[in-house]
């Protein structure tokens, strides 16, 4: 009996050994990318100061899903907290204390909305640059320009701290923890689209749709997301997608929330930001979804 129990803890001892090693071996290699340094110097870009461009900046702002992460004052907001996924923050986008618009250039703005870098050359932590590298030169100058002169918020957030789930997902290519790495930062970007109800523009629009829905818009389980979220919806033509819906029915989905059988969309799909969407925008992305290949849900 001495002896199995002898056996039975230096197993034990084993196993934890391996598990320290592991966890180590996670969090060193994790920080060696977390904490890389990037030297781009973004492309300029021109910051409009009128009225309308700012008011249009705001609109900007919320349907390509900024309100999501920084809250609707841009004073930054808590995106996941518990012991797996570590403590995730949205930035203070704001010019009040503990904001980066006291201390960000032109050049810092868009290098940290195109290119998911921070001044000092470190990576943003879980900021979906992949999705706005794409936008235009005139898009993103309202958005900053809309950022740059929104009301101040007082509020100092710690630094964003990446657990253990999150570190693994990251290492394994399932979560795009780190958009740096995911960018092509030499590929071309769409000169100014016109707006309108294309398929070009919706093209353009639903560069902002892969972050949820998946590069090939089918859908499946949110990378990152809280467990308890349901899989995004399929974009594509699939019988599982839209490919019952009429263009009526995904505006209705759009502007109010509502599915063709009368079911309100999860509350997760933030439709009251893509509510603000012109007419223009939402048949042009229905017009390019029509057009995207039909895609089996991932889950």
């Amino acid at each position: 009996m001495k002896t199995l129990l002898k056996w039975l803890g230096i197993l034990v001892g084993i196993v934890i050994l391996v598990i320290i090693i592991a966890v180590a071996a996670i969090y060193i290699t994790s920080n060696s990318r977390i904490n890389t340094t990037y030297n781009i110097q973004p492309d300029p870009v021109t910051i409009p100061t009128d009225e309308a461009s700012i008011a249009e900046g705001e609109r900007l702002v919320i349907t390509r899903g900024c309100i999501d992460c920084h809250g609707e004052n841009l004073g930054g907001t808590v995106f996941t907290d518990s012991p797996p996924t570590g403590t995730i923050y949205g930035s203070n986008l704001t010019s009040g204390a503990g904001g980066i618009g006291t201390v960000y250039s032109d050049a810092d703005w868009v290098r940290a909305i195109r290119h998911g870098i921070e001044p000092d050359g470190k990576p943003l932590i879980f900021m979906p640059s992949y999705e706005y590298y794409f936008i235009n030169d005139d898009d993103l100058g309202k958005m900053i320009a809309y950022m740059k002169q929104v009301s101040p918020v007082n509020k100092q957030w710690p630094e964003s701290s990446p657990g253990p789930l999150f570190r693994v997902l990251m290492l394994t290519g399932e979560l795009p923890l780190l958009s740096v790495e995911l960018i092509d930062h030499d590929a071309p970007r769409a000169g100014a689209v016109t707006p309108g109800p294309s398929v070009e523009y919706g093209e353009y629009l639903a560069k902002g749709c892969i972050g949820c829905h998946g590069e090939n818009l089918g859908g499946g389980p949110i990378a990152g997301g809280d467990p308890s979220w349901p899989p995004a919806a399929n974009l594509t033509s699939d019988p599982d997608g839209l490919g019952n819906w009429t263009a009526e029915d995904f505006e209705r989905a759009m502007r109010q929330g509502i599915r063709p059988d009368g079911s309100a969309v999860n509350p997760v799909m933030p439709w009251p930001n893509f509510a603000q969407m012109t007419d223009d925008e939402i048949t042009a992305l229905w017009l390019y979804l029509q057009t995207v290949p039909a895609a089996s849900s991932a889950g």
